[in-house]
This record gives structure tokens, sequence and C-alpha cells, in this order.
């Protein structure tokens, strides 16, 4: 909203929507518990691409990071669901990374 967007959870499609986790500097392979069974594994950054303006014009640019250093971009990870189970609102995220930090996110 900071930026004069307004975007909805889901609205980009994210499942997910955590707080307080540094999700983006995660290893791969990180595993992320949520709820009593759930685990989503921690596959890689989501990358934006034009289809982003359909949904507000202007959005990609919002995205896009100018730190010279992290992710380039701001807008999430994608991952694959490891075990499912019932996940609700306010569910704590136990996080469990990975033996081996050698499949670290990309720096682009």
């Amino acid at each position: 909203m900071e930026a004069g967007f307004e975007v909805a959870a889901g609205g980009l499609g994210e499942n997910i929507t955590t707080a307080g986790l540094d999700l983006e500097r995660m290893p791969l392979g990180t595993l992320i518990e949520l709820g009593p069974t759930a685990i989503v594994e921690l596959t890689g950054l989501r990358t934006p691409c034009v289809l982003i303006d359909r949904f507000q014009a202007g959005l990609k640019r919002q995205v896009l990071s100018s730190a010279e250093t992290g992710p380039p971009f701001k807008c999430g990870v994608l991952g694959v669901v490891r075990a499912g189970g019932a996940v609700a609102a306010n569910d704590r995220a136990r996080v469990r990374l990975p033996s081996s930090s050698f499949r670290a996110l990309p720096a682009l």
C-alpha cells in the first residue's frame, strides 16, 4: 500500500502469506512446517513476469528490488507441498534449514 498498490492476500497467486520470515534469503530445500502436519519445501524465487502489470499497471516495477545485495525481487518464493494438512490463519510456521546450504537461492 505504501507505493499506492493494493494487493490482497492471494491476489498474486500465493497460497500462504507469512510474516516475520525472510523466505527469500533461506536456502533451497528449507522446510516450513505449518499447522500440526503440513510441510512446504522452498524450491526457488518467484520471478515476476509481464502478466503482473495486467493485474495492476506499474506493479512489476514495484516488485523489482533496488538493493545491491539480496534477492532481485520482492514477490516471494515457490514451494512444493511435502506433507499435507490443515493450515489456519495465525498458525505458527516452524523453519527447518537443510543440512547443507550448497543449494542456496541464486543471486541474480
